[in-house]
This record gives structure tokens, sequence and C-alpha cells, in this order.
């Protein structure tokens, strides 16, 4: 007996059409991601109170059958004595019965020992996502977040009924997705299947075996090796378990045998350029001490080799591979050389009192050893897995910023006309970052033939959308709408080629949110998965912070670009950071903050015209006339004719109020009506 039933919550679907969404619903429930309740006219009816929201929650995921009140207590108010629990259960009551009025509809109905909701005008996600079939898979993207992911910490028992739900619910729409990819022949069509059941069920082994045969089948051994690699790594966080044997068996027809000292070992792999991606390895950390720093030694590696995984770009070699080779030469013998290390990471451990100083370096195996980025940490010794974890995700987001540019630079060396995709998408990422028209556009090019070298490369063509994305930005796209277009279908392709690539989600609700205006709900969404897939990708939380503030939310948009700087406080990318930061900042009336930041942007990126406009607004709140007339003359050099007409029509800002305080500040700067 499951912990739904043992709470006496046995749910019921609903009847809804093949869409999912029922057109004569008064109220619509999503309990899937951040939770929400909308009337028929959109308007938001959630509940100001969270634990109504979970009394609401328990009641529309039991519906229409009733739950008795005692369940619904002991779920919520665990800890409380029975008459405490009850009058507080009656005054979540209360609220819901508001919630009727305003539906004009009794949506509650309660007797002595039971409370029930009205099902016949009632619209809930997850029972619209059990009419999911084969043959109609399209309700599998109500899988839109972790179920109730808001109500986490209401009360410990109803955590683990949330945790038993979501679990259900996993298994319900796994089930539809290995049915689907069950009727697929095609790599590609086997690969997007199986990507897909995977989001759903990151432990679904099946699926991870069907990636990486597709992958191989195609002759994308690095991809099927990743693959690998990022279920085991999924395995060891969730379930400290290892792969099945049937999944090695999938490995072990990629790979060649284990070393043995005395075999006769073939000549090294083909060299990185002719490879997608680079291959990196972690190494176990080097230490005098012993007792729980040795346990840190390892356990960095792992935490780091794990972090990595997010970054579609680099593939990983096991930690436990490099350790196999302690004693030997570091890059030297036919075992290192088997290997084919592009790079790889390691560093030392010391104590001094309390302290542990712990220092990271980043080593080109192809060129003698030259090291590409350091990094250098002093921490109290007094929690270690708390260390672990902040040092791993420092390390993997500068390391992944540092290692784009050297890489670029490495390919921009090799002869033009023997460029693999990866390389030309190399070339061009530096590009996308100085705005130097010229550059700009040639950058354009090198990714348009990256994407058409590499049709199916997900990171290829996110990068492509990004590039269109900046484009209008600046205002140089002949063709704004085309452009816009343009950016949507690359960004969406990007997605549908890798959804386990948490920049192509970046990217994708950028392009929906400062681009095409869409729907907040949506790109939040994208924002979220991408930050769960990836939580150590700055760029991710800056543009998390853009839409945020977008909507309104400019507390947590400003705590989102702050972790983008925390993660990589000298990222070569930053004056982007401190551009994002900026919005919020002039939203929430701080002008001396957002002109500050805005200076120190311009000042490592002169060419970026967002930046231009959010200082010139928070000059002209400031009454700096003067440097306001400065930096207005090298806006309207970057995007000759740009109005307050342009500025209100191009704004993604969704509050009328955010949207008068930008274009109030451009107009006190002096900038024309247009």
């Amino acid at each position: 007996m499951n912990g739904i039933e043992q709470a006496g919550l046995k749910t019921a679907p609903m009847t809804t059409p093949r869409g999912g969404v029922a057109t004569d619903a008064l109220l619509r429930l999503h309990l899937l991601g951040a939770m929400s309740a909308e009337g028929r006219a959109g308007e938001d009816l959630l509940p100001r109170v969270r634990k109504t929201r979970g009394v609401l929650a328990i009641l529309a995921t039991a519906a229409p059958r009733p739950v008795p009140r005692d369940q619904i207590t002991a779920l919520l108010w665990s800890g409380r004595e029975r008459e405490q629990a009850r009058a507080s259960l009656r005054q979540a009551v209360h609220e819901l019965h508001d919630l009727s009025r305003q539906l004009g509809t009794t949506l509650v109905h309660g007797e002595r020992h039971h409370l029930q909701l009205d099902a016949s005008r009632l619209w809930v996600d997850i029972h619209a996502l059990a009419g999911a079939t084969p043959t109609h898979p399209k309700l599998l993207d109500l899988l839109r977040g972790p179920y109730l992911r808001d109500l986490i910490g209401l009360d410990p028992a109803f955590d683990s009924w949330i945790r038993s739900e979501a679990m259900r619910i996993e298994t319900m729409a796994a089930a539809v997705a290995a049915a689907i990819l069950a009727r697929q022949s095609e790599p590609l069509a086997i690969l997007a299947a199986a990507r897909r059941l995977v989001e759903i069920a990151p432990g679904h082994e099946g699926g991870w075996r069907a990636i990486m045969r597709a992958h191989a089948d195609r002759g994308e051994t690095a991809a099927a090796l990743s693959a690998y690699e990022a279920c085991a790594a999924y395995l060891a966080g969730s379930a400290r378990t290892t792969p099945s044997p049937e999944t090695d068996a999938v490995l072990a027809a990629l790979r060649p045998p284990p070393f043995r000292k005395d075999a006769d070992l073939p000549l090294s792999p083909a060299p990185s350029s002719a490879r997608s991606g680079l291959w990196m390895a972690v190494a176990p950390f080097r230490t005098a001490l012993d007792g729980a720093e040795a346990g840190l030694a390892v356990g960095l590696a792992e935490e780091i080799t794990t972090a990595l995984g997010g970054f579609r770009w680099i593939n990983l070699v096991a930690p436990g591979s490099i350790g196999a080779l302690e004693g030997e030469p570091r890059g030297e013998g036919e075992r290192w050389r088997r290997l084919g290390l592009d790079f790889l990471l390691d560093g030392a451990i010391q104590r001094g009192g309390a302290q542990l100083r712990i220092t990271v370096r980043l080593v080109d195996m192809r060129a003698a050893g030259e090291v590409v980025w350091s990094g250098r940490f002093d921490r109290p010794a007094n929690d270690l897995l708390a260390l672990q974890d902040e040092i791993a995700a420092a390390t993997v987001a500068q390391i992944d910023p540092a290692l784009l540019l050297h890489e670029s630079r490495r390919a921009s060396a090799r002869p033009a006309a023997e460029a693999t995709a990866y390389e030309l998408m190399l070339r061009a990422i530096p590009a996308i970052y100085r705005l130097d028209e010229v550059g700009y556009r040639a950058a354009g090019v090198l990714l348009r033939d990256a994407a058409s070298l590499a049709p199916h490369d997900g990171p290829i063509h996110a990068w492509w959308a990004c590039w269109h994305a900046f484009l209008v930005g600046q205002g140089w796209a002949a063709d704004p709408g085309a452009s816009m277009h343009e950016a949507s279908r690359i960004a969406d392709l990007a997605v549908s080629l890798d959804p386990g690539c948490a920049r192509a989600l970046s990217v994708a609700g950028y392009v929906r949110s400062f681009i095409l205006h869409r729907s907040i709900d949506e790109t939040i969404a994208l924002h979220e998965r991408a930050l769960a897939l990836n939580p150590n990708l700055p760029f991710a939380w800056a543009v998390s912070a853009l839409t945020l503030s977008y909507a309104g939310e400019h507390d947590a948009a400003l705590a989102r670009g702050q972790q983008a700087r925390r993660l990589s406080p000298f990222d070569p990318h930053g004056f982007f950071f401190d551009n994002t930061m900026m919005v919020p900042l002039l939203m929430l009336r701080r002008f001396d903050e957002a002109a500050a930041l805005g200076r120190a942007a311009a000042a490592l990126n002169p060419a970026m015209s967002s930046t231009h406009k959010g200082l010139l607004s928070a000059l002209g709140h400031l009454s700096k006339a003067a440097e306001a007339a400065d930096v207005k003359a090298r806006l309207l050099r970057l995007e000759p004719g740009f109005t307050l007409r342009h500025a209100a029509e191009r704004s993604p800002l969704r509050r009328v109020e955010d949207l008068y305080v930008y274009v109030e500040g451009l107009r006190r700067a002096g900038l024309a009506e247009g």
C-alpha cells in the first residue's frame, strides 16, 4: 500500500478534453511546478496562506472523492493537538469559502468528518496528465516541474505525502513515455523519446540505455559515453547505487576492455580536434591530512565531476579511472594516452589551524601541462560537506568560461578549411560577447556553418539562437521581426535537440521573455528547468533574473543576479551579470546602485546598448544631466534614432509601473520622444 492510500487520499482522474483543458472549468489548478489557481478569465485565485494552499492541493488531488478532516490535519498540522489542528483547518476552509464566493459557486463541500471539492467545474493538471497515452503524448507537456515544489516544508508529514504522490505521478508519466519510446525505430526519434523519458524519470536506466544505443548507431561514441556518465552520476547522487549490469553491458560495447598491465595496448585515440567537445578528468585532490580531510580529497573530485556533467560540451572520465593510475608519471605512458584527456583538473588540501586552504588548477594535457585556470579557497573546516558543495560549484562555474576562451583561441589557430562544427562554434563565442558589429556578424556566419555541419547538436544551436537574440537587442537586425522569428525557431530547435542542455533552455527562456515578450509562466518554467539541470551555470542565473524582473519580482531577480556573480566573480563576461542586476535595482528605485553597476558594465564592455539604456534611465532619475548627456550620445552611436517610443515598444517589462520608471528616467535624461 502506498503513502497516498495510507492517508486515505486515493485519487480519481477527472474528465477533460484530450487537450488537457476543461473549457467550462471555473477554476484551473496547476500542482506541477509552482502551484497556481486561475479563474476563467485568467485571474489569480491562489489562496494567500500557504497552509490553505496545502488543503486545496490535498482536496484537488483526491477530487472528486471526499477526504477525512483528520487525515488533512494529520498531514498539515501533525505537531499540534487535535482541537488546535481542527481550528486551523476551519480557518483554512473559511479562506477557501472566500474563493468560492469569487467564483460564484460552492467549491468546497463540508461534512462533520469530511471535506470534498466540487469536481464538476474544476480542472487539475495532474488529473489531465492521467489522460496521456502513446497516441496522445502532448499531455506530458503538463509536467512543468516537481509536484507542489513550493509547498515543501509546510509539515514533515505533508512533505512525505508530496514525495509519495510525486513518485506516483512520475511512475505513471514514465510508463507513457516508455511506451512512446518503444514505438520509435529511427535513431533521432529514439533520442527525442528517450530524453523525454529520462527527464520525467532520471533514474530510468532503460531510457539511458536507449540514448546510449541511439548515439552509438549515429557514430557518436563520445555522446553515448557522456549519457552513461550522466546516468551513473544521477544514480550515485539520488539512490546511492550504480548502473545495472544491463547498462554496464551497453557501456562495455562502446569502450575497450579495462587496462591490464600485461596487455598489448593499441595506439592512442584520435586527437581532440576530430572529436565533439573536450575530454576532462578530475583527479583526487592531494593532501597529507587524514580522517575527514582525506575523505574530502576524494569527495571533491567526485562532486566536481558531477557538477561538470551539467556542461554539455565537456565529456568526463570518472575519477576512479584517474585514481587507478596513481603512482604513474602524470600524462606519460600508454594508460594515460589511452584516456585521451584534453584537460586534467587537480588540487591540494592544506590545513592551518581551524582553516583549510584548497587550491585547484586546470591543466591542458595537450600543451605540456599549461595551467589554464587556477583558484584558491580559504575556508573554515567546520562543515566539510558544505565546503565540498561550495568549492565544486565555484570551480565549475569559473572554469567553463575560462575553457571557452582558451579553446576558442586554440580553434582560431587551426586552418579555417579544417575547422569542425565544434571549432566553428568556439571561434564565434568571443565575438558574441565583444559585440563589435563587424566581428559579430562574422560570428553569425560561423554559427550558421557550424549548425549546418552539425544539424543535431543542441549546444551549437543554442549559441546561434543567442546570437540572433543579441542582434535584435543591439538594434542591428535589418528586419527585427524576421530576426525575432529566427531566434525563436532556433532556440526551440536547440531545446528539442537536447532537452537536457541547460544553456539551450536558458537561451530559449531569454528569447521568449526578452525578444518575444511571451508568457512569464512559460519562460520561468524554462529557467527553473535549466537551473535544476545545471545550478552552476552563471548565464542561467543571469537570464532567469531578467525574466523575474520583467515579471515584477525584483528582489528575487536581484538575488539571482548576485548568484551569477557569486559563482563566477571574475567572469570575462561579468558585464552581462552587472547589466542583469541593474534592471531590478532600477525598478526598486535604487538608482545610485543601478547607476554604479551600469558604469561598471559599460567600462567592461561599452558596446552593449542595453547597459547604456539602463544607465541612462538611472541617471535621469538622479538628475545627473552632464553624465546623462554623455551616455545618451554613446547610446545613439550604438543605436541611431533610438527614442522613448522605441524604448516603450521594445521593453519586456510587464508591469505598467515598472515600464513607467524605465521610460520616465529616459525622458528626464533627455531622450527624444520619437
